[in-house]
């Protein structure tokens, strides 16, 4: 489409305004609003972005100005203020791609698939919180209903938050995502929704989008939608699992698929699945700072937290079938790879491009993954864990900002001025909350040695 057509059509339909939306290094939407008819300034990159004044995005205030280049074929038009339209966009810088947008980064691994004949695709599953503030302050679930002990597929909770989530999956449908199923998840206030998968660019855009999108609703209905990990400590947290495959680039075969003949460890997977998996499992740790991105988010990466009695989510750089103890696990339909260390707060370009790198690395050094785990992986000790050669994900922020730090395929992935920047960041994140003197420290130490 032309943006001469783009632009009557916008018109038409009642759009005033488009948003030229990248991500900071947390994924956060940051954009500026232009009217239609400056569209055509829009899309040549008019609009111009001091780097210094976001998190990660790594410029000096000295620097030129980083452009937003929309995408046209991402348009939305956003369904809670239809005079907007929503653009994914690329940073550019003085004409040519941002090296460290985050956007840009995925697509250099992508073309790196497309060369060796790929497609990845991908879905992510969407858990969040839906939740009200009381007039004293405290963060209660927005049904009043939603208090029980295991409230995992609660209906009558669910009920009670249909006008909110029917509206959401109403606006999913709506841009054609195809919503297959959403329920009440295993958290007082906490919900899961899941569509279709798609290409990896479009699935990371479609999670921006939604977040933007959930959060509006919600706050129509006076509630607002939270992204945060693990919000109540006896709780589980919110994942995002990575639902993965490669498909062959000309055909879209999924090359996952394979038959039980030629099923090397029975788990429904091809020989390059295995390969793909042998990749993320050596770049585990590395992966879990850009997917578990949050000193949050490894309260949530733990083996108990939660009075359902489990939090459901990986502690073990392991694979198995149908088994969600593993970080990485292989659904009894087979034919792809979930990932489940990721959570909702991470930044999904960048987590695409690290997990799609390092499966890409298992294809070409041909790496074995190893036998299976179709055990329950919580029930080993540490020293059990330890003698099978099972190595732990990171258990805090500070050891994951460390591995990426040392990680090479990190480094030539994010390149040099995102990759420093992340770390810096993270690190920096990781000495502030270290620092901080904490309520449980208050109520713990402050009259026990008197």
């Amino acid at each position: 489409m032309k943006i001469d057509q783009l632009q009557k059509q916008c018109l038409e339909q009642g759009i005033k305004y488009g948003l030229a939306s990248y991500v900071d290094i947390h994924g956060a939407s940051k954009g500026k609003f232009v009217p239609v008819d400056h569209f055509k300034q829009m899309f040549a990159g008019s609009e111009l972005f001091t780097g210094a004044a976001l998190d990660g995005v790594p410029q000096d205030i000295s620097d030129n100005e980083v452009a937003a280049m929309p995408d046209m074929s991402s348009i939305q038009q956003c369904q809670w203020n239809p005079e907007l339209a929503w653009f994914a966009s690329d940073l550019y810088l003085d004409g040519k791609p941002f090296e460290a947008c985050s956007r840009n980064i995925l697509k250099r691994q992508l073309d790196k698939a497309a060369a060796m004949g790929f497609t990845f695709n991908l879905g992510i599953e969407t858990e969040f919180f839906i939740l009200r503030e009381t007039a004293d302050g405290q963060l209660k679930p927005f049904s009043d209903r939603d208090t029980l002990d295991k409230p995992c597929y609660d209906v009558p909770s669910m009920m009670d938050n249909m006008g909110i989530i029917d509206e959401l999956v109403q606006a999913l449908n709506g841009m054609g995502w195809g919503v297959y199923s959403f329920d009440h998840e295993d958290a007082n206030g906490q919900f899961e929704i899941d569509f279709n998968y798609t290409d990896a660019l479009n699935m990371a855009d479609r999670l921006i989008y939604f977040r933007l999108l959930a959060n509006e609703i919600a706050r129509k209905h006076g509630a607002f939608a939270s992204f945060m990990p693990k919000p109540f400590a006896d709780r589980t947290g919110s994942g995002a699992h990575y639902n993965m495959s490669l498909a062959n680039l000309d055909s879209g075969e999924n090359l996952f698929a394979v038959t039980p003949a030629d099923d090397r460890y029975a788990c429904g997977v091809s020989e390059l699945a295995y390969q793909f998996i042998g990749g993320v499992l050596r770049h585990a740790k590395a992966i879990s700072a850009v997917v578990a991105p949050t000193v949050n988010s490894y309260k949530r990466l733990v083996r108990q937290g939660s009075m359902s009695g489990s939090t459901w989510a990986p502690v073990f750089c392991c694979y198995g079938n149908n088994n969600r103890t593993n970080m990485l696990r292989i659904p009894s339909s087979g034919a792809r790879v979930e990932c489940r260390a990721p959570d909702i707060a991470c930044n999904p370009y960048l987590g695409a491009a690290l997990m799609l790198a390092a499966g890409l690395e298992g294809i070409e050094q041909g790496i074995d993954p190893g036998m299976p785990h179709r055990e329950n992986m919580y029930q080993y000790s540490d020293k059990e864990i330890s003698d099978q050669g099972i190595e732990c994900l990171p258990r805090t922020l500070s050891e994951a900002t460390d591995a990426i730090a040392e990680d090479s395929l990190a480094y030539d992935v994010l390149g040099p001025a995102m990759h420093k920047a992340f770390v810096d960041f993270k690190r920096a994140e990781w000495d502030s909350y270290h620092n901080t003197v904490s309520d449980w420290e208050m109520q713990r130490y402050l009259r026990l040695f008197g």
